[in-house]
């Protein structure tokens, strides 16, 4: 599960990056993008690692 989380935060980021320079998207990838940043720092808070 924690690989595929990183896979998920990369590519929300690139895709946030690609809206944001092209102006395309809108406010949703920003939502999503928050979503993922909070998951991914409730993971490193709860101290949770899967190998």
């Amino acid at each position: 599960m924690g690989k595929i989380l990183w896979w998920i935060i990369i590519a929300l980021i690139v895709f946030w990056l690609l809206g944001f320079l092209f102006k395309i998207g809108g406010g949703l990838i920003h939502i999503i993008l928050v979503i993922a940043g909070i998951i991914f720092i409730f993971q490193l808070l709860t101290g949770r690692r899967s190998t």
